[in-house]
Parts: C-alpha cells; structure tokens; sequence
C-alpha cells in the first residue's frame, strides 16, 4: 500500500479549494472558464504551484492570466479560511498547455483518419 506524502494530500486540497472559490467568488468574470488541471508543491511546503487553462484564443488566455495575478492575495486568503493551516504556502499560477495541445493532436489524428478512408 502506497503511503501518501503530507504535501500530496494537501495538494489535492488545494486544488479542490481553489477549483470551487474562484468561480464562486468571481461568477460573472473570466474565472468561471478557467480549469484548473493540477497542483504541484515544492519540497519545503512554502510555494505550491497551481496549473490553469482556458479555452480560447491568446486575449482569453491573458485576460485569465492577469485575472489570477490580481487575485492572488484574495484566493489566498479564502483558501486559508478552509484549510486551517499554520501557515499556507505561496500560490503560483502556471498557464497548462496540456489541454490545447490535446485537441490539436486530436484534430490531427482525425485529418489523418479522413484522408486515410479516401
């Protein structure tokens, strides 16, 4: 049986919290189409690096980005409200590639299959 780290757990916490505060608090803005995919903490438990995406073009993506940045103390402090930590780590918002990727590849694939059936 697999025993889970400390940081792996509160990741997955993290993650949830801040998935279901920000369109919550934010309901009519850019925040309710961001996707949060993962968390990943750093080793010392300060910093934990949280990865977004978002459908649509490049002034989506900045608009969300800028959205975040401003927030950050905000999100913080409404996650700290949940958690009940001594002392909650840093958040860092990423931008995740992962899920644009995902549907051009599948694009791809899908040309691939057509041409092939000709």
């Amino acid at each position: 049986m697999r025993q889970f780290r400390r940081s792996d757990r509160l990741c997955e916490q993290i993650l949830r919290d801040v998935s279901t505060i920000v369109p919550q608090e934010w309901g009519t803005s850019v925040a309710t189409f961001i996707n949060f995919t993962r968390a990943r903490m750093s080793v010392d438990l300060k910093y934990v690096t949280i990865y977004w995406s978002i459908l649509g073009d490049e002034t989506k993506r900045a608009e969300a980005a800028s959205f975040l940045e401003n927030q950050n103390k905000r999100i913080r402090h409404l996650l700290a409200s949940k958690l009940k930590l001594r002392m909650l780590p840093e958040l860092i918002f990423k931008f995740d590639p992962s899920i644009e990727e995902s549907i051009r590849l599948e694009q791809l694939f899908n040309e691939i299959r057509s041409t092939s059936r000709k």
